[in-house]
């Protein structure tokens, strides 16, 4: 049985390959590099029939014997007699990062392709080696340098990068990009979600300069249950020996030196036995510098421990409450994806100020800035990729693709002390399909990294007035997370679900991950009508009192901080395309039950001093 799913895995791996989606994991800590921003305005051509990619017999003009004919050539007409049907030039822009359905009316409900231009100077060396860096582009990019294609790239919310260290040119580039959010059944998530799919390049884009056998990756954190042994991993892109790697954190008086072995690795632990251990009380971090002869790299690392023991989760040996609420990478107040750290820092000062210690940031992996926000404002972090609701489980690519985008969230994210929870998956419904393939994730995270809990939001089913939880996932998870939503979608007004109990089969720490129900801000009437906050308000009081039922309840995220934009929400006078199950609203006003909460986590602060 082993062999069979191994071998199912590596032919899931050689399809990806095959398609042309397989690449070469995402750079650690690239804006600790020698960087460009190619951040700015971009020139934009909406594309719904794909006429910049295809020829009129549907073949794509980049397979064809010239590689070209489509938009990416970037031509501008240098006869009059030439005819070309498009124009970079001549085109409006769009700011990057950003989505394009915020950017432009005609935009807002569009799923097709849009091809973004941006002209840059560069200055390539011999002896450097270049690549062309983006932090998110969703969902298939198809990436051009000068005409030439560098490759594609599937996933909404991963990092990716293209070697482009040969087809630099001095002077004047061009960069094209071929965006398609196209939803589809096959991928990652399917075609079926409660988000705003927003289309574009919506994270950071920079070109980076290396020096031959630059270190592409590296981890520098506490070994699992041990609050003193630092494992320190590193990798060269190369495989070259005998490189001299220098490891210092001034503040502790660290200076570790090493050379690198015959495939250019660094493996080593080591005791260190006055760390000041990161915790939401005491987000310390350290000025962390690894040095070779030609890089110098800097980093700021926190060292804590996390694990579950028994029905407690335990923060640097001590149990703990995680105090928490969900977020989309969203602005409430400004349509479109979080634009800055200004408005990440906003989200997360908002579930601070609520005494949240923790947030799930759903559902799937946010900017990375967001991670190094909760680092340094101490905010414990639910990481999770967008394995969501009814996923494609017998084919391979499907697979593959969640595979890598879990693989991509874990080694982009492995140094951050406040992501304590690996998440593979939310409500997906059961069958031995779906079992296999998330057992198999579940697996490549824990051979990722060990040092974290791995968890998914589970499924439950009702046995009259019994909520039960045996997912036979609940086996190879550290947590018993479910999403219910008692008072809401089941169980009639919040003052009957206080009838519900649970039974749980499994022995281990219990995370909510998500309970709520929908109010607009500033509708007032009793605690029986639908939509009004007086009706959330109750339904977090039942909430709360149904759940401390669970002896071994650790932690709750309700859903969610903030009212957020999704298609599904059509009711005209409630919703209006916005998801109303905020605790602050649209314009930033805090409901009822918001107070509820909080009173809530002030009680668990008190009780899990």
């Amino acid at each position: 049985m082993l062999k069979s799913t191994y071998r199912i895995i590596l032919i899931c791996l050689s399809l990806f390959t095959s398609m042309g989606y397989a690449q070469v994991s995402t750079i650690q800590n690239i804006q600790g590099r020698n960087i460009q921003s190619l951040n700015g305005k971009w020139n934009y051509i909406i594309d719904p029939y794909e006429n910049g990619y295809y020829d009129y017999r549907h073949q794509p003009f980049d397979q064809t014997k010239t590689g070209m004919g489509g938009f990416f050539d970037d031509r501008e007409q240098k006869d009059k007699s030439e005819l070309i049907e498009y124009s970079f030039n001549g085109s409006p822009q769009m700011n990057v990062p950003g989505d394009w359905n915020s950017q432009a009316e005609k935009l807002e409900l569009y799923e097709g392709t849009v091809w973004l231009r941006k002209k840059f100077d560069a200055k390539p060396e011999k002896g450097k080696k270049y690549f062309i860096y983006f932090g998110a582009v969703n969902y298939e990019a198809h990436v051009y340098l000068n005409g030439k294609k560098l490759g594609v790239h599937k996933g909404g919310f991963t990092a990716f990068q293209f070697d482009v260290t040969n087809k630099l040119k001095i002077g004047e580039n061009s960069v094209v990009v071929k965006v398609d959010n196209t939803r589809k059944p096959d991928e990652i998530p399917t075609t079926n979600t409660d988000w705003w799919n927003y289309g574009g390049i919506t994270r950071d884009v920079y070109l980076a300069e290396f020096p031959d056998h630059f270190i592409s990756d590296y981890k520098l954190q506490l070994v699992k249950g041990n609050n003193n042994l630092i494992n320190f991993s590193l990798r060269l892109a190369d495989a070259t020996a005998g490189q001299e790697i220098t490891l210092s954190i001034p503040e502790l008086k660290l200076e570790k030196k090493y050379k690198t072995d015959g495939e250019g690795k660094i493996d080593d632990e080591f005791t260190w036995n006055n760390l000041s251990l990161w915790s939401p009380e005491n987000p310390k971090l350290y000025d962390a510098n690894i040095k070779s002869d030609k890089e110098n790299i800097n980093d700021k690392i926190g060292f804590r421990t996390i694990e579950a023991k028994g029905d407690s989760i335990l923060l640097n040996n001590k149990s703990v409450f995680l105090r928490g609420i969900s977020l989309h990478d969203e602005n409430p107040l400004i349509a479109g994806r979080l634009r800055s750290k200004g408005d990440m820092r906003m989200m997360l000062q908002w579930a601070k100020d609520m005494n949240c210690n923790y947030v799930r940031l759903a559902h799937y992996p946010h900017n990375e800035d967001m991670i190094r926000l909760a680092d340094e404002m101490g905010l414990m972090v639910w990481a999770e990729v967008p394995v969501y609701w009814t996923i494609n489980w017998t084919n391979p690519a499907t697979y593959a693709n969640a595979k890598q985008q879990l693989t991509d969230l874990i080694l982009r994210d492995k140094n951050r002390a406040s992501v304590v929870i690996w998440s593979v998956g939310n409500e997906t419904p059961l069958s031995d399909a779906r079992l296999s393939f998330m057992s198999n994730l579940v697996e490549t995270a824990r051979s990722l990294d060990d040092t974290r809990l791995i968890a998914a939001a589970l499924e439950v089913h009702r046995e009259g007035n019994t909520m039960v939880l045996n997912d036979p996932l609940g086996e190879k998870i550290d947590l018993v997370s479910f999403n219910e939503y008692a008072g809401w979608y089941f169980g009639g007004v919040p003052s009957e679900i206080t009838k519900f109990d649970f039974n749980i089969k499994y022995n281990k720490p219990v995370v909510i991950s998500e309970f709520g129900g929908d109010a607009l801000a500033g509708f007032h009437a009793d605690e029986n009508t639908r939509w009004s906050e007086e009706y959330q308000e109750a339904l977090y009081k039942n909430q709360i009192t149904m759940l401390s039922k669970i002896k071994s309840l650790r932690g709750i995220t309700p859903w969610i901080l903030t009212d957020f934009r999704s298609p599904r929400r059509q009711h005209p006078i409630y919703q209006n395309f916005w998801n109303r199950k905020g605790l602050i609203s649209e314009t930033g006003e805090k409901k009822k039950a918001y107070f509820v909460l909080k009173n809530f986590y002030n009680q668990m602060q008190e009780k899990y001093k």
